[in-house]
Protein backbone atom coordinates (compact mmCIF):
# COMPACT_ATOMS: atom_id res chain seq x y z
CA UNK A 1 0.00 0.00 0.00
CA UNK A 2 2.80 2.41 0.87
CA UNK A 3 4.58 1.86 -2.47
CA UNK A 4 1.37 2.66 -4.34
CA UNK A 5 1.00 5.97 -2.47
CA UNK A 6 4.61 6.87 -3.19
CA UNK A 7 4.16 6.06 -6.88
CA UNK A 8 1.06 8.28 -7.02
CA UNK A 9 2.94 11.17 -5.39
CA UNK A 10 5.86 10.62 -7.73
CA UNK A 11 3.59 10.63 -10.78
CA UNK A 12 1.73 13.73 -9.61
CA UNK A 13 4.95 15.61 -8.93
CA UNK A 14 6.38 14.57 -12.30
CA UNK A 15 3.30 15.89 -14.12
CA UNK A 16 3.49 19.10 -12.10
CA UNK A 17 7.14 19.56 -13.11
CA UNK A 18 6.44 18.83 -16.77
CA UNK A 19 3.47 21.22 -16.90
CA UNK A 20 5.60 23.92 -15.29
CA UNK A 21 8.49 23.25 -17.66
CA UNK A 22 6.55 23.18 -20.92
CA UNK A 23 4.31 26.03 -19.79
CA UNK A 24 7.35 28.15 -19.05
CA UNK A 25 8.95 27.23 -22.36
CA UNK A 26 5.80 28.06 -24.36
CA UNK A 27 5.16 31.25 -22.41
CA UNK A 28 8.66 32.63 -22.90
CA UNK A 29 8.68 31.77 -26.60
CA UNK A 30 5.31 33.38 -27.24
CA UNK A 31 6.07 36.36 -24.98
CA UNK A 32 9.19 37.44 -26.85
CA UNK A 33 7.98 36.59 -30.35
CA UNK A 34 4.27 37.54 -30.55
CA UNK A 35 2.67 38.79 -27.33
CA UNK A 36 5.05 41.58 -26.28
CA UNK A 37 8.27 41.57 -28.30
CA UNK A 38 11.04 43.84 -27.02
CA UNK A 39 11.38 47.23 -28.64
CA UNK A 40 14.99 48.18 -27.87
CA UNK A 41 16.77 44.90 -28.66
CA UNK A 42 16.31 42.25 -31.34
CA UNK A 43 13.88 39.46 -30.46
CA UNK A 44 16.60 36.84 -30.59
CA UNK A 45 18.48 38.28 -27.58
CA UNK A 46 15.88 37.53 -24.86
CA UNK A 47 15.02 34.25 -26.55
CA UNK A 48 18.66 33.11 -26.43
CA UNK A 49 19.13 34.35 -22.86
CA UNK A 50 15.88 32.95 -21.44
CA UNK A 51 14.75 30.03 -23.60
CA UNK A 52 18.02 28.28 -24.47
CA UNK A 53 18.92 27.51 -20.81
CA UNK A 54 15.57 25.74 -20.54
CA UNK A 55 16.55 23.35 -23.33
CA UNK A 56 19.46 21.82 -21.41
CA UNK A 57 17.35 19.78 -18.92
CA UNK A 58 14.79 18.68 -21.54
CA UNK A 59 16.14 15.16 -22.06
CA UNK A 60 16.58 14.45 -18.36
CA UNK A 61 13.10 15.68 -17.54
CA UNK A 62 11.52 13.59 -20.29
CA UNK A 63 13.41 10.49 -19.13
CA UNK A 64 12.45 11.14 -15.47
CA UNK A 65 16.00 11.37 -14.17
CA UNK A 66 16.23 12.28 -10.51
CA UNK A 67 19.48 14.23 -10.79
CA UNK A 68 18.05 16.46 -13.52
CA UNK A 69 15.01 17.22 -11.39
CA UNK A 70 17.32 18.09 -8.51
CA UNK A 71 19.31 20.72 -10.37
CA UNK A 72 16.41 22.09 -12.40
CA UNK A 73 15.00 23.42 -9.11
CA UNK A 74 17.86 25.91 -9.07
CA UNK A 75 17.18 26.88 -12.67
CA UNK A 76 13.51 27.48 -11.90
CA UNK A 77 14.42 30.04 -9.24
CA UNK A 78 16.04 32.20 -11.94
CA UNK A 79 12.77 32.22 -13.88
CA UNK A 80 10.91 33.06 -10.68
CA UNK A 81 13.03 36.21 -10.32
CA UNK A 82 12.45 37.04 -14.01
CA UNK A 83 8.71 36.76 -13.40
CA UNK A 84 8.82 38.93 -10.28
CA UNK A 85 10.85 41.54 -12.14
CA UNK A 86 8.48 41.48 -15.13
CA UNK A 87 5.38 41.74 -12.98
CA UNK A 88 6.65 44.82 -11.12
CA UNK A 89 8.60 46.67 -13.80
CA UNK A 90 6.32 46.34 -16.81
CA UNK A 91 3.12 48.26 -17.28
CA UNK A 92 -0.32 47.00 -16.43
CA UNK A 93 -0.73 45.48 -19.87
CA UNK A 94 2.26 43.13 -19.51
CA UNK A 95 2.23 42.35 -15.80
CA UNK A 96 0.16 39.20 -16.43
CA UNK A 97 3.09 37.71 -18.35
CA UNK A 98 5.22 38.09 -15.24
CA UNK A 99 2.52 36.51 -13.10
CA UNK A 100 2.28 33.53 -15.45
CA UNK A 101 6.06 33.17 -15.36
CA UNK A 102 5.91 33.07 -11.58
CA UNK A 103 3.18 30.41 -11.62
CA UNK A 104 4.97 28.16 -14.12
CA UNK A 105 8.34 28.52 -12.39
CA UNK A 106 6.76 27.60 -9.04
CA UNK A 107 5.08 24.59 -10.63
CA UNK A 108 8.44 23.53 -12.04
CA UNK A 109 10.19 24.09 -8.70
CA UNK A 110 7.64 22.29 -6.53
CA UNK A 111 7.13 19.43 -8.97
CA UNK A 112 10.85 18.85 -9.43
CA UNK A 113 11.56 19.08 -5.73
CA UNK A 114 8.92 16.53 -4.81
CA UNK A 115 9.81 14.24 -7.70
CA UNK A 116 13.40 14.15 -6.46
CA UNK A 117 12.09 13.51 -2.95
CA UNK A 118 9.84 10.59 -3.89
CA UNK A 119 12.24 8.94 -6.35
CA UNK A 120 14.72 6.48 -4.83
CA UNK A 121 18.36 7.32 -5.39
CA UNK A 122 20.33 5.09 -7.74
CA UNK A 123 23.18 3.50 -5.80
Amino acid sequence: MRDNQCMNKQLLSRWCALIGYFGLLALLLSWFTWLAPPVNVPRVVPIVLLVVPLLFPLRGLLHARRYTHQWVTFLSLFYFTVGVDASFNHGEGQAWLGYLTIVFSLLLFIGSMFFARFTPSAR
